[in-house]
């Protein structure tokens, strides 16, 4: 049998797909799609964010724990 190939597509983080400039830290419910139940923050492989949007989703978590919209992680 003939062995088949597949070409595996790159996937492209879930903000550079909606083309999103700046993540809001007053959007709850976007960053806890990023958080575990206990407040820690998925890593980017698991996240699937790329560097950019990795480092704006961690500025976001930080403002929104300061201003208490999410927990800390404890």
């Amino acid at each position: 049998m003939a062995k088949r190939r597949f070409k595996k597509r790159k996937k492209k983080c879930r903000f550079c797909r909606m083309k999103v400039e700046d993540i809001d830290y007053k959007d709850v419910p976007t960053l806890q799609k990023l958080c575990t139940g206990q407040g820690k923050m998925f890593s980017r492989k698991r996240s699937g964010n790329c560097a950019i949007h990795q480092r704006m989703v961690k500025r976001a978590v930080k403002r929104a724990r300061f201003i208490a919209l999410m927990p800390y992680a404890g």
